[in-house]
């Protein structure tokens, strides 16, 4: 099948998709994706066997994309580049990558008529309500956060098949967008757990790591991800590890208050701000990993979906503390990897972090169930068999 990716934003680096067109291309299929780019002008690149298709598109239209459901324009705007794609590539399905393109795709679509999937990546609605540019004085004027929540059930309801990351965000469009549970199916951001373990160690890394005992959080920095909680947590921490670190793998707009809050708790040199990281490098970081962290704050989007993170964590068998977010919560009980805090609570979070620490035994065999969890049940080669098997069986019902 000639199977045609849609994605708003640049393409690599994009692990979900990667792994889904790759894993589709070694079941035989052709897959284009057709990437949204800001980064390069237009043009065409095989990657991993991917055929890549560049639109160049600038700022402006960049910024129309957050009035995406406000305002027609962008619509109007990447429409005809989706036709062209269409047109050029001659693509039977379209997998649609989150929402933000998802209107404008149907709108090019009236023409074709081809079946339509959408894969959710997130909840954007709910974790937009936690974006810095949405709630500036401008960004509650023009965007309105009601519309884009009605437009992701609507976008589900239309689409023929719809791919989500957890049993509880399917359960979500079940009840909202009264869709027909046999037409969404749960692919879990896990990881190519082989590819993973064979990145190469590097040796600087280990070298400044030796001597603590370290913390770690990889991916997006910003506060709704409880960057500042496992700061503040670190007051506590330290009375009891004296060589306790935070390392801090990734980057986001919230990086200056985060630094300015650790200098304000005198914490500056507890925590290092790594920024961010070729994904190639997380092995190293990882097996010189004490606890490994996900502090998220609740909101319907944490709490249904799972981070690549988390996989990353277990793979490398490091005991987990996650927040309470129904998703990570349950899946580091059931597999009996990691604690679970109260989220946005630092005190609930050193607790839990001393009690490894206090328990090296209890932590190492932590750290191994996470493991051998990914190794039998979490590897992206067990969970990519229902994409697989939605694309064997074609679009009808």
């Amino acid at each position: 099948m000639r199977i045609g990716m849609i994605l708003d934003s640049s393409f690599p680096p994009d692990p979900r998709v990667e792994n889904e067109a790759v894993s589709l291309i070694q079941a035989g299929h052709n897959v284009y994706l057709f990437s949204l780019d800001f980064k390069k002008q237009s043009g065409t690149e095989s990657y991993k066997g991917i055929h890549v298709v560049r639109y160049s598109a600038g700022k402006f239209l960049y910024k129309l994309s957050a009035l995406a459901y406000t305002l027609p324009f962008y619509k109007w705007q990447v429409s005809p580049m989706i036709s062209h794609f269409i047109k050029i590539y001659n693509v039977e399905v379209l997998h649609v990558h989150d929402m933000v393109i998802a209107e404008a795709v149907f709108y090019a679509n009236k023409t074709f008529k081809l079946p339509v999937v959408l894969d959710f990546h997130e909840n954007r609605p709910e974790i937009m309500k936690h974006y810095k540019h949405v709630n500036t004085l401008v960004g509650k004027l023009l965007i309105n956060l009601k519309k884009w929540s009605a437009k992701y059930y609507e976008l589900a309801g239309r689409a023929n098949r719809v791919v989500v990351v957890t049993e509880a965000a399917k359960q979500d469009i079940i009840t909202k967008a009264k869709k027909d549970p046999n037409s969404i199916i749960v692919v879990s951001n896990s990881v190519r757990h082989e590819e993973f373990l064979n990145f190469p160690i590097q040796p600087d890394i280990t070298d400044r790591m030796r001597d603590f005992f370290n913390l770690i959080y990889i991916g997006d920095t910003s506060l709704r991800r409880g960057i500042d909680t496992a700061i503040r947590s670190l007051a506590i921490i330290k009375e009891k590890i004296p060589n306790v670190k935070l390392w801090l793998i990734g980057t986001s707009s919230a990086d200056e208050d985060i630094k300015k809050l650790a200098i304000r708790m005198n914490l500056s040199g507890y925590v290092e701000f790594e920024g961010w990281k070729n994904p190639t490098s997380f092995l190293s970081y990882l097996q010189n990993a004490h606890v490994a962290l996900s502090p998220l704050k609740r909101n319907l989007h944490h709490d249904t979906t799972y981070a690549n993170k988390l996989f990353q964590y277990m793979i490398c068998g490091k005991p987990l503390v996650v927040s309470d977010c129904t998703a990570q919560a349950n899946l580091v009980s059931v597999e009996h990897c990691g604690l679970v805090h109260k989220a946005s609570d630092p005190d609930d979070l050193a607790a839990k972090i001393l009690y490894l620490y206090e328990n090296k035994a209890e932590a190492l065999a932590m750290g191994e169930s996470g493991k051998s969890a990914v190794l039998a049940r979490w590897n992206w080669d067990l969970t990519v068999r229902q994409l697989l098997r939605m694309y064997e069986a074609g679009f009808q019902l």
